[in-house]
């Protein structure tokens, strides 16, 4: 019987961002020390990413931005020209694993080797433009892994959720004019990154409909998320029909995170994952995978991955 993989790879930790930087190697340790600790570690199958091609990150990236990461890592550039997103040597490589790891967790699930996979990865993406890095991301990992479902498996329409603390602009702006991919996020807002994230923006063109945005105020915990899962998104799946789901698993929601101001608990997040794997088991054959995004309280982001995870497990 399948069961949920697990990707984490020791070159994650490759990606130095620098002292004190919140979006440190830091988290994917305590990640795995919780694993360890709780015994979960020993129920995932073992799944190995890969340095993906830069023709898949040229689905949803142009290739002068592409090219730019790549220059600025080879000549020790130490950040990107959004401002907050530092990078090293290292980084082009490691953030091309990271988009690597999503497309492998898309291959374990599509050849039946797991039902689920979470994605343990760094750098984050979910912020990354079609152009630009911002918000601690360089490639965005769920869009090209909706891109690589869709041309390398012939799956048309994917559903992406994104529950991080802050809002998804670069995923929204890739997709908002496409109507095969169905973006829903729940966030704080206002919140970085300012400009996006509105109740109002549903997508535009042929992909109007197709962008739903649940922004909550400062305050709101694991009720108010849910409500948005159950009364939001819920009602627009039966219209979408998605035939994968891909979750921006943000853990930067968490009541003792330094970079938020929302309320959910570990329980919290184990409750959306059982909505979205309902989701997935209602409308995609099962078909999901998780990729980490924020969460930046290492003690708060081990025991929300492990609330994430048992979710996962309890539910196949």
């Amino acid at each position: 019987m399948p069961g949920v993989g697990l990707i984490a790879h020791p070159d994650f930790s490759r990606h130095d961002t620098g002292f004190g930087h919140p979006e440190r190697p830091e988290r994917l340790l305590a990640i795995r020390s919780r694993l360890a600790e709780t015994g979960l570690r020993d129920r995932f199958l073992d799944i190995s990413p890969r340095i993906l091609e830069v023709e898949w990150l040229e689905k949803v990236h142009t290739s002068t931005y592409i090219s730019d990461v790549k220059r600025r890592c080879e000549q020790n550039i130490r950040l990107m020209d959004a401002g907050d997103t530092f990078i090293c040597p290292a980084s082009f490589e490691v953030a091309r694993l990271a988009a690597g790891a999503a497309c492998e967790a898309v291959e374990a699930v599509m050849d039946d080797r797991a039902d689920a996979v979470f994605c343990a990865t760094r750098p984050p993406g979910h912020h990354a433009e079609r152009d630009r890095a911002m918000g601690f991301c360089l490639f965005n990992n769920v869009a090209v892994a909706a891109r690589y479902i869709q041309e390398a498996h012939r799956l048309e329409r994917i559903l992406i959720v994104d529950w991080d603390v802050h809002h998804g602009n670069g995923t929204q702006h890739i997709f908002e004019e496409d109507p095969t991919v169905f973006y829903f996020s729940v966030h704080q807002y206002p919140h970085y990154p300012w400009f996006s994230g509105g109740s109002g923006e549903t997508g535009i063109g042929a992909g109007r409909g197709t962008n739903l945005n649940a922004p909550l105020p400062v305050g709101a915990g694991d009720e108010q998320f849910l409500r948005a899962f159950d009364e939001l998104l819920a009602p627009e799946m039966g219209r979408f029909q998605p035939e994968f789901v891909i979750v921006s698993a943000g853990f930067d929601a968490h009541v003792d995170d330094p970079l938020s101001g929302t309320r959910v608990t570990a329980a919290g997040f184990a409750e959306m994952t059982r909505r979205v794997h309902q989701l997935a088991r209602m409308y995609a054959n099962g078909r999901l995978i998780s990729v980490l995004e924020g969460g930046y309280d290492l003690n708060g982001l081990a025991l929300c991955v492990e609330y994430h995870l048992s979710a996962l497990l309890d539910a196949g």
